[in-house]
């Protein structure tokens, strides 16, 4: 009997109307769909202006209460702007694609590898294995070791982490540190460059042992008209709101003088308005820009691309250790995209800016 009901069912189902209407499910939405037990991961994406293109006059001790603002926020994690060496390694190796990107964001690491005899992977290897087994109290030969083994892999922040975290009269040549190398770290102390004046400093006076490069740009492309290419895309910026925008950031340069002044302008780095007007400027209007060739669509995917690839990489950070607090320090212009394709994630928590810049 069961058997020919259950035959009798089948057979039904089977001539169902391929038309028949089936409930319409709700649109996927997987930021919506969060973590319900356990601890989130915070992420908090600090935008900010690259201090290398403010005037030569900032002094970066200036950035002194915002350092302290951020440490209190305690992260386990810090997220640069930076290329690791690991990609650079990989872009060096297709030069028919990757050569101006190689020299405009990557870093030789000839000195280094003659110092230590190790290249980017090999050395990035020692480091991982070194870190896998730190003790509470490492020596001073060990964070000059490994200081020289991220100098090799092409990690200089997390290099400089280590020499800050050195007292000052271990901060000497040996243990795979030549000369060279040592001028090169002392240098990176005095680069006008959020990586090194926010990122590192405030890592080693967290107690970390590294900082994370979290940029990519994997999706560079050449153009074969370059001269066409930058002629579109500068028509594309000449807008009211482009012209807004820098008169807002001409009128921060009397507030750099100050630590107080230079929290206020990153207050408005961090503001809805920033990131409207950057939109609106930059890439909405790039995307509508009406050359034949559509550059203005080649630029904005590309700028997508990385950002997507950038919040990959961010999301990776956390993979290691769930329920950890990862601060994001980047150009003002990435925030909001990186808010946005962060947030997206199962147990990923999207921490304001606006408490921790008062």
């Amino acid at each position: 009997m069961h058997r020919v009901f259950a035959s009798f069912f089948l057979a039904a189902i089977m001539h169902v109307p391929a038309h028949a209407e089936a409930p319409l499910a709700a649109k996927f939405d997987p930021g919506a769909l969060k973590l319900q037990k356990g601890p989130f991961n915070d992420v908090l994406v600090l935008g900010s202006p690259h201090l290398a293109q403010l005037p030569k006059s900032f002094d970066p001790s200036q950035l002194s209460l915002l350092n302290e603002r951020l440490a209190g926020w305690r992260p386990d994690a810090i997220a640069i702007e930076a290329l690791s060496g690991l990609q650079c390694a990989y872009l060096r190796a297709y030069p028919q694609r990757y050569g101006d990107t190689v020299k405009t964001y990557c870093h030789d690491t000839a000195v280094a590898r003659a110092a230590t005899g190790l290249d980017v992977v090999a050395a990035t290897a020692q480091a991982q294995s070194l870190l896998a087994a730190w003790p509470a109290a490492p020596s001073a030969a060990q964070r000059r070791t490994l200081a020289s083994l991220f100098l090799a892999g092409g990690e200089r922040a997390s290099a400089l982490v280590q020499w800050l975290r050195l007292p000052a009269e271990e901060r000497r040549a040996g243990d795979g540190l030549s000369e060279p190398l040592v001028a090169d770290l002392n240098s990176l102390r005095e680069e006008r460059n959020e990586d090194y004046q926010i990122a590192a400093v405030l890592a080693a006076k967290s107690g970390h042992e590294r900082v994370y490069g979290m940029d990519d740009h994997t999706a560079d492309m050449p153009v074969a008209d370059v001269k066409a290419y930058a002629k579109a895309i500068r028509a594309a910026w000449d807008n009211p709101f482009s012209a807004e925008r820098k008169r807002i950031h001409a009128g921060f340069e009397g507030q750099l003088t100050t630590p107080a002044g230079v929290l206020a302008i990153y207050r408005a780095y961090n503001g809805r308005a920033e990131a409207d007007l950057a939109v609106r400027g930059d890439f909405g209007a790039a995307l509508e820009e009406p050359s034949p060739q559509r550059y203005g669509r080649n630029y904005v995917a590309s700028w997508e691309v990385r950002n997507l690839r950038m919040a990959s990489n961010i999301r990776e950070i956390m993979a290691a250790r769930p329920g950890m607090r990862t601060l994001v320090i980047v150009g003002a212009s990435h925030k909001g995209y990186l808010e946005a394709y962060l947030g997206q994630m199962h147990d990923v928590r999207i921490a304001s800016t606006d408490d921790i810049l008062r």
